[in-house]
């Protein structure tokens, strides 16, 4: 029986969504886990995906257009059903906002995006729910499903073990993976030559999910949070040092840490001795954290985006440098998890790496705090009354005053510069 599919709710903080790509075209045949479309979210570009076998019979929106959850978008049935009525029931609830008329640019981007490897909720499915049965169903959970895919394995030759034949993980843990097929490469697209003499209009772009989600936040905190900068001058050349010395002895492992990595963990380790600045601010009460979870600012051709480190403060150095790798590949891939980029409690920005030696960063509620830090400067310094080569590094801390007051920032910065200046003192 066809009905009217709306669009799918992908993350807790999903207020609008994109449809970023459609997969399919009228008249397709969807089979079970097929990629239906990709909707850019706050977050990233998701999947939805299908639980059912099924037709996709009338597309009621196009790409680009920007919708709320549950707003239709489609009606999935049988072939030759006669959708008259449910066309006309979509009507006018079916219609995008004006802003979200399809462009150029937009599809473009679209086309361009990578879509977040995350499987879509049950309310996402343009069929009903996996939990009920019907002929030609494969019972198999979500994660299953990614696994299925990630693995290039065809669910339908997976005999499942599970309840009422469902589908396991150790199901598909042994199942023969097919070859995947090669992925489409996208085609840049080539600037226009400019010409002495001749003005080029000024082009618009579409504001994707992502960069509204951050004009909305950034705007909310810097009118809404009092921030204050505390900056402070450390001598890098120890940090540097026990750096060089413990990429050395990681060389046979083909690991290394970057001098990033060694910050956050001396951040978190500053955070523990000086737990005020591990807060936020409610309406109510200032919440103390009793965990240490460092956001990483990751630069996205999108915007920005901060994954967390969880419980940076008992993570050795080597286990950050994974962790911070896995993350920030993911972040440009557009596959984070909604969670993985939630409930930090403290941020750190590093521009160093574009040479920038300080800068304030702008404070990502509801922490109470970040740090941008500055590129790693060579200069003549005074050491024992002489002139000898040395190098720097600067450090901004930007600080809601609800939350740190002058007094307990300029502590943690001490703290900080100690642990800098003195990385043994990281393992006390």
């Amino acid at each position: 029986m066809a009905k009217i599919a709306g669009l799918p709710k992908l993350s807790p903080t999903m207020e609008e969504g994109t449809l970023a790509r459609w997969a399919k075209k009228e008249g397709d045949e969807i089979g079970i886990d097929d990629l239906v479309a990709e909707i850019e979210t706050d977050k990233a570009t998701m999947e939805w995906r299908s639980f059912d076998k099924t037709t996709l019979l009338k597309i009621l929106v196009p790409e680009g257009a920007t919708l709320k959850p549950d707003q239709p978008v489609a009606i999935f049935g049988q072939k030759g059903e006669d959708i008259t009525a449910l066309i006309a029931q979509a009507g006018g609830a079916a219609a995008p906002s004006a802003s979200a008329a399809p462009s150029a640019s937009a599809s473009a981007s679209a086309s361009a995006s990578a879509s977040a490897s995350a499987s879509a909720a049950p309310s996402a499915s343009p069929s009903p729910s996996p939990s009920a049965t019907s002929p030609g169903r494969i019972a198999a959970s979500p994660v299953v499903r990614k696994i299925a895919r990630e693995r290039s394995i065809d669910l339908g030759s997976v005999k499942g073990s599970g309840p009422h034949g469902r589908i396991i993980k150790r199901d598909v843990d042994g199942a023969p993976s097919a070859s995947a097929p090669e992925a489409p490469q996208a085609t840049p697209v080539a600037a226009a030559p400019r010409q002495l003499g001749v003005r080029l209009p000024s082009t618009s772009v579409k504001l994707t999910q992502m960069r509204k989600t951050i004009a909305r936040r950034l705007t909310e905190s810097k009118q809404n949070v009092p921030h204050f900068y505390l900056t402070i001058d450390v001598d890098a050349g120890p940090l540097v040092e026990a750096r060089k010395l413990i990429n050395a002895d990681l060389e046979k492992q083909k690991e290394k840490v970057s001098v990033n990595d060694l910050l956050i963990k001396a951040c978190a380790v500053a955070l523990r001795r000086v737990p005020a600045v591990n807060a936020s601010f409610t309406p109510e009460a200032l919440v103390f954290h009793q965990v240490v979870d460092i956001s990483v600012a990751v630069a996205v051709p999108d915007g920005l985006l901060t994954p967390v480190v969880r419980d940076a403060d008992q993570l050795g150095v080597l286990a950050i440098s994974k962790t911070v790798r896995d993350l920030a590949s993911r972040a440009k891939d557009k596959k984070l998890k909604p969670e993985e980029m939630t409930g930090g409690t403290f941020s750190i920005s590093n521009l160093g790496m574009f040479g920038i030696e300080q800068f304030a960063a702008v404070i990502n509620p509801p922490e109470g705090a970040i740090l941008a830090v500055g590129v790693v400067r060579e200069e003549p310094v005074v050491k024992d009354g002489a002139v000898v080569p040395g190098q720097r590094l600067r450090m901004t801390l930007s600080c809601d005053h609800r939350v740190v007051d002058g007094a307990v920032g300029a502590e943690f910065l001490s703290v900080l510069k100690r642990l800098v200046e003195s990385p043994v003192t990281l393992l006390v």
